[in-house]
């Protein structure tokens, strides 16, 4: 009998009390997916998800009897979220699947823990624990798969792939993560036959899961594996040749540099040096306006490293002038830049069209110029203070008046 080690999270008041409200008079709650396998695994848990035979109505009902608040997120789908002594735990109840499409699926409340494990992606993530006394129940061989770093698709792979066509890209993100050796043989030959189901995706699903996979410490020899596999075709046709290249030398910058990963700058790395290029992909991945603007000035300015690094930011801010550097193939360059830019922003012109009217200069088109030509040469002497500025106005105003 497995029973999982003891961890700061188990003590946790909120879970406690979660527990007690869900566990009086019979009840039913098992920890289950990630926090029991970290735990075994030894890794930092973040969240804790619980899963149950109570029905969605009467986990809500103890809950708020116990003054706990809750919050129906998937209540539809069997899931709500308890707010604990300031903890947030996700209780689903126990499910089987009675339709699926491939993108969402038709579920009915079940009370069989093993039939709610058969839905679940992974042997590794269909491990439960029981609060009383912390015994893993594993039915799919996910205690066997942990340490040997196996990534195994529970039951048949093409079927779990059919349920959700997601599970391709986290196959490989917890491969990544988890796995060690060969990919498991079904399981990868599952993925590379159903790519092209990818196309059914919603495009966030699709963002979301592919920034994950770069947000890892070491995502190149997966990246490598999906290429290779043909996924990029799918979700990232406008992948550069060089990506492998690139991808190598930015993770290396970023460990030299001491910057911590971008999956955003880590995409920039995959994609050719192409403003449009990069606007297509944010575009089609439906990124947030923020994540646009990054990515394409990332891609127009990818070889803009000859400019000083501050001249740089003052054009397409400090972030973005930070990753053009750690995207060179100069690690010496990625670092000294990285240290420049460090607390450093990019500071507000201490001159105003006002303080040239009040110079002598017709409010108007003139004053734009000259205030214009102040600012440039404010950021080619490196941003001096307020009375170099107004010296350099005066010398301006001085020229205008010859």
């Amino acid at each position: 009998m497995t029973r999982l080690p003891a961890a700061e999270w188990q003590d946790r008041p909120g879970l406690h009390r979660i527990v007690a409200a869900l566990t009086a008079d019979g009840g039913k709650v098992r920890v289950v997916g990630g926090a029991v396998r970290d735990t075994l695994l030894g890794l930092a848990v973040s969240d804790i998800d619980l899963a149950t035979p109570l029905l969605p109505q009467e986990v809500v009902q103890r809950l708020e009897a116990a003054d706990i608040k809750v919050i129906p997120t998937g209540i539809a789908h069997g899931t709500v979220t308890a707010i604990a002594s300031g903890d947030h735990h996700e209780i689903t109840t126990l499910r089987r699947d009675v339709e699926t499409d491939g993108r969402r699926a038709t579920v009915a409340f079940a009370d069989d823990w093993c039939e709610d494990a058969a839905r679940r992606d992974f042997t590794i993530n269909a491990l439960y624990a029981d609060p009383a006394d912390w015994r893993v129940d594993d039915y799919f061989g996910g205690l066997a798969d942990l340490p040997a770093g196996c990534i195994r698709f529970i039951g048949d792979a093409a079927t779990r792939i059919a349920e959700d066509h997601l599970r391709i890209l986290r196959f490989y993100r917890f491969a990544a993560r988890f796995g060690r050796g060969e990919l498991d043989a079904a399981s990868h030959s599952a993925v590379i036959a159903a790519r092209h189901s990818l196309k059914s995706l919603s495009r966030e699903r699709i963002a979301d899961e592919l920034l994950k996979i770069l947000s890892l410490p070491e995502p190149r020899r997966i990246v490598d594996q999906m290429a290779a596999d043909g996924i990029f075709e799918v979700v990232l046709p406008e992948l550069a040749p060089d990506f492998s290249q690139r991808l190598s030398e930015l993770t290396e910058n970023e460990r030299q540099a001491g910057v911590a990963p971008s999956p955003l700058r880590r995409l920039a790395a995959l994609l050719p040096a192409d403003a449009a290029i990069a606007e297509q992909v944010a575009a089609r991945l439906r990124l947030s306006t923020r994540q646009r603007k990054h990515l394409a000035a990332l891609g127009g300015h990818r070889a803009d490293t000859v400019r000083p690094v501050r001249q740089l930011a003052h054009s397409i801010g400090v972030d973005a002038a930070r990753d053009v550097h750690l995207l060179a193939d100069d690690a010496a360059s990625a670092k000294a830049a990285a240290r420049a830019l460090s607390g450093w922003a990019v500071p507000e012109m201490p001159l105003k069209g006002g303080d040239l009217v009040a110079r002598g200069i017709a409010a108007g088109p003139e004053v734009a110029r000259i205030l214009k030509a102040v600012e440039v040469a404010w950021v080619a002497e490196d941003f001096p203070n307020a009375a170099r500025v107004a010296e350099i106005a005066d010398q301006k105003i001085g020229r205008t008046s010859d």
